[in-house]
């Protein structure tokens, strides 16, 4: 396991045991109440967290073992999924305040992710898959709008669109330029795939991999060199791996 998924794996322990404590000390309040009312009401709660809690650190336990393997555990992939959806913000919160930057989470939290998918030995996407590709690809000064209609690109080769556009037809994917999160979530509820593979900023990424799920999604961070949301760049040959691991299954 490399530095950068550690990170992830190990603010998702530390939101584990944050939330033992706090949950501790509220129980400790309530159940030392002189009500009766009081000491049930903290039973039953005491009883649910006790539930969750067990499932969503299987799940954790679950994600470490997986990365470590190699390899997926079939049995445990609900648990896994409730267990990033869960602690993910909690995860990027406890690192803001051990000031460590959300962007490092959020490229940590992805890193993971991806990893997961490409170990998931029964992903069967049949062909359907989308690639969702962010405006900021398509070159400042071009006069056609793609947002629409995919088949208004020239392809000229001034942005990696035109890229994108040959690999979705060598793969049999569809493309598609999305301007925000919520014309990306219509498309995906639109074409039904079986799975995305995403291009966005680190922020972008992770907050659509966890609207997506359980939709597997491989996430491909874009590259800014003149900033964000103008004139961006990716890593082909990585969108193209993503493809791959997409058609095959895993």
């Amino acid at each position: 396991m490399n530095n950068n998924k550690r990170l992830y794996i190990g603010l998702s322990f530390g939101s584990l045991a944050v939330i033992a404590l706090i949950f501790g000390a509220v129980y400790y309040l309530i159940h030392f109440q002189d009500y009766p009312l009081f000491r049930g009401i903290a039973i039953g709660l005491a009883s649910i967290f006790l539930i969750v809690f067990i499932l969503v650190a299987a799940g954790t336990a679950a994600t470490v073992i997986t990365i470590i393997r190699a390899r997926n555990i079939p049995t445990c992939e609900g648990s896994i999924r409730i267990a990033t959806t869960l602690l993910f913000p909690i995860a990027v919160q406890l690192g803001k305040i051990i000031g460590i930057a959300r962007e490092r989470v959020w490229g940590s939290y992805i890193e993971v992710n991806n990893f997961l998918v490409r170990t998931h030995r029964n992903l069967v996407t049949n062909g359907r898959v989308v690639i969702l590709a962010p405006h900021c690809l398509q070159e400042s000064k071009c006069p056609f709008k793609i947002t629409t209609d995919i088949e208004n690109c020239r392809r000229c080769g001034k942005c990696d669109i035109a890229d994108l556009i040959e690999m979705a037809e060598k793969y049999g994917a569809t493309l598609r330029v999305v301007t925000g999160g919520t014309l990306a979530r219509n498309i995906i509820a639109e074409t039904r795939p079986r799975g995305v593979v995403a291009i966005a900023c680190e922020r972008d990424l992770s907050s659509g991999i966890q609207d997506s799920n359980p939709l597997p999604v491989m996430g491909v961070l874009n590259r800014r060199p003149f900033g964000p949301c103008h004139d961006t760049k990716v890593d082909l040959e990585r969108v193209e791996e993503a493809l791959m691991i997409m058609q095959k299954g895993g």
